[in-house]
């Protein structure tokens, strides 16, 4: 029967991609709130999707079903918070899915028989996360009977944890079913023209080579056009979906930096010579690290070259005897004690062979490691170990070579193995367990030999004692006690030549770039208004993130949709003055043209030259000497040889044209070749743009932030 443990190993990397998450912790926030009105619909509100209500309590409760799968699928017992956000963000996109797509479907008729779930989990066609769960890795055959047996014992014969797991596969492959149907109905719907393959052969393939003049709008001075308010007023209500906004704040903020103060370091100098007689005397190297030292014992061999010059000098110049200590020294924010732990002569690799043995749970492991056992007698008793590895090793890469590994360097292997590998000596064999299961490994060859040592580290790093975080806080409480408004703020970061940073930041983000967990920063500018300075839920001006106190200002506040017209004045005032000076200069090449045919007399006329570009395609994303213009590659790839364009308004510039050459590639590509091509590439963008059509029409309101 499989086992929990078979469903984490084998469906991992599948499952990842059906539900592409990782999840995140509830923080009530301001619900908290005494009165009956906690209860009340509109204040349990997630959202709103076409009209339906999303619901706290249902939505909170997908999250923590989605989390609990995370956790098996990666064996995890905790999550952190920027895991359980892409949870809740992942749940909050299969909520707007399941309302948006369920009514497309019923209407459709589209639906996931019991016929055929039962052949996907149990019959003939299996679902491809069914064959990985229930395949035998020795001989690549999915177990049928053992999926039968799985699935007699759902209700009674399996662990709560696995029937939620295998409930939460089956929900996954009935909505990736109907999911494919209904891509597949809108495939069949879609068909590719002959004269859409003509024209596209003919634009990937043909070739322009042509004369231009261009005038830039930089040679228009503003004065020379005339802007009217009306113009501003018309182009803007003409144009009003180009000023679509979102619903964002600006903040304007300063920092208190939490550093250690000199008293820190000189604390920690006294720390590290206070230690150094109990490290120099103990024998229990790791141990002693391990309890001391702010990181951890290095279990690593180095080389000369490997160590810090003057730690490398010690060791290896001086032959220093092990137990030794060097320092204590300075390091960055740091004091360091060395102590030379071990020295070996070792080869910098070996080459081995293997025969791995996986297992799914502590019985089996007991049966493998008895085989191990075997093998391990069976090799040193004179057995080849090529043919042993390719019948027995679950490692079929290396097994179809004998267990071959090749020669193998310092951290190439997992831990377990690297230390069997180059402890062993030649034609040793020695059985380790990892992660991947258990190793029967031969060293067959040591590389050269060099001196290798490992170092014992006693690390103090500098950080801030509580007093520096007492007398900081003190500086930002002074600032913001005397700084009460805006107003005041602002004087006073210039007063006191302090760095003022801003940030533009959405309703829903939970990272401010140089700030650590500043969801509550941001929150708080989403409940304050423009001119305050931001309170946390406490009332306080002061935000503690991580090394940093913050005192932050509302700058502004935009809401969802169309900016009003003052707002964009400016960005509407360019682009007016972009079309007034197209317009200038078109008028002036359409004066320069009269009674001329010659693009050089033209080019003079206007006090410019004439330039040229060749093989250009209409998919050309540039033309040199032009830049990004695509008016200016539309019209010369439409254009016919030996006329010269009506004045073209590009991007920067206005261009008159004229195709000197055009070429077709002498290759004919075959039209059924392309018309797959083309159906193809039609078809693959079904899968995301259906969907995204139904999600761009719907309305959806999105409250989490209330609550998250």
């Amino acid at each position: 029967m499989a086992t929990l443990q078979t469903i984490r190993t084998k469906a991992g990397v599948l499952v990842a991609i059906v539900i592409g998450i990782s999840l995140a912790a509830f923080i009530l926030g301001d619900m908290l709130q005494t009165g009956n009105s906690l209860f009340q619909k509109d204040r349990l509100e997630v959202g709103e999707i076409e009209g339906e209500s999303v619901q706290y309590p249902d939505f909170h409760k997908q999250v923590e079903e989605l989390g609990e799968i995370y956790k098996m699928n990666t064996s995890q017992n905790q999550l952190d918070e920027d895991t359980w956000a892409q949870v809740r963000q992942q749940t909050w996109e299969n909520f707007v899915r399941q309302h948006i797509m369920t009514d497309v479907y019923e209407n459709l008729g589209l639906t996931v028989s019991a016929e055929e779930m039962f052949d996907m989990l149990q019959g003939t066609n299996l679902h491809p996360i069914v064959q990985q769960l229930f395949r035998n890795p020795n001989t690549g055959q999915v177990d049928r009977g053992a999926v039968v047996r799985f699935l007699q014992n759902l209700e009674t014969g399996v662990s709560p944890e696995q029937r939620q797991y295998w409930l939460f596969l089956e929900k996954q492959i009935e909505e990736e079913r109907i999911q494919t149907k209904y891509n597949n109905l809108i495939g069949k719907g879609l068909f590719v023209t002959t004269h859409e393959v003509e024209t596209s052969l003919q634009e990937r393939d043909k070739k322009v080579s042509f004369d231009y003049i261009m005038l830039s709008h930089n040679s228009v001075a503003d004065s020379q056009v005339v802007v009217t308010d009306k113009d501003l007023r018309d182009y803007y209500n003409k144009n009003k979906d180009n000023y679509n906004q979102e619903k964002v704040r600006t903040i304007e903020y300063i920092t208190y930096n939490v550093t250690p103060s000199q008293q820190d370091f000189e604390d920690a100098e006294k720390w590290i010579n206070d230690i150094v007689q109990d490290f120099a005397e103990t024998t229990e190297n790791i141990t002693f690290v391990n309890s001391n030292s702010d990181v951890p014992f290095d279990d690593k061999w180095y080389k000369k070259e490997e160590l810090p010059e003057d730690l490398a000098t010690w060791i290896f110049d001086a032959e220093t005897p092990v137990n030794s200590i060097f320092g204590p020294y300075r390091e960055d924010d740091s004091f360091k004690l060395a102590k030379l732990h071990a020295s070996e002569m070792m080869p910098d690799s070996v080459e081995a062979r293997h025969i791995l043995l996986e297992y799914n749970s502590q019985e089996e492991m007991l049966v493998k490691q008895a085989l191990a056992d075997s093998l391990k007698t069976a090799i040193e008793n004179g057995s080849d170990f090529g043919s042993l590895a390719r019948e027995f090793s679950t490692d079929r890469g290396s097994a179809l070579q004998g267990g071959e590994l090749g020669w193998l360097g310092r951290g190439q292997m997992v831990k377990p193995f690297e230390i069997a590998a180059f402890n062993n000596k030649i034609n040793e064999v020695a059985v380790v367990p990892s992660q991947f299961g258990l190793h029967i490994i031969q060293t067959i060859t040591r590389g050269i030999e060099t001196r290798q040592v490992q170092v014992a580290m006693l690390v103090r790093n500098v950080i801030p004692s509580t007093q520096t975080y007492q007398n900081v806080y003190a500086q930002a409480s002074k600032f913001a006690g005397e700084n009460t408004s805006k107003q005041k703020f602002d004087e006073a970061v210039e007063e006191q030549k302090l760095e003022k940073k801003s940030a533009v930041i959405k309703e829903n983000d939970r990272q401010i770039q140089g700030l650590d967990n500043a969801r509550m920063l941001v929150r708080a500018a989403y409940d304050s208004k423009v001119g305050e300075l931001l309170k946390d839920t406490q009332g306080s001006t002061i935000f503690d993130l991580g090394e940093n106190f913050v005192i932050a200002t509302l700058v502004s506040a935009t809401e969802e949709g169309i900016a009003d017209f003052e707002s964009v004045k400016q960005r509407v005032n360019l682009a007016v003055l972009k079309e007034k000076k197209s317009q200038f200069l078109m008028e002036k090449m359409n004066k320069a043209i009269e009674g001329k045919t010659d693009l050089s007399a033209i080019a003079t006329e206007l006090g410019t030259t004439v330039r040229n570009a060749n093989d250009i395609t209409f998919s050309s994303i540039q033309v040199p000497g032009a830049g990004m213009e695509p008016a200016l590659v539309g019209t010369a790839a439409a254009l016919e040889p030996d006329i010269i364009s009506k004045p073209v308004a590009g991007n920067n510039s206005v261009f008159l044209v004229k195709v000197t050459s055009v070429s077709q590639d002498a290759e004919e590509t075959d039209i059924e070749t392309e018309k797959m091509r083309l159906a193809g590439d039609l078809n693959f963008r079904t899968n995301s743009a259906a969907y995204a059509a139904h999600r761009e029409n719907a309305e959806i309101i999105d409250r989490r932030s209330k609550f998250y």
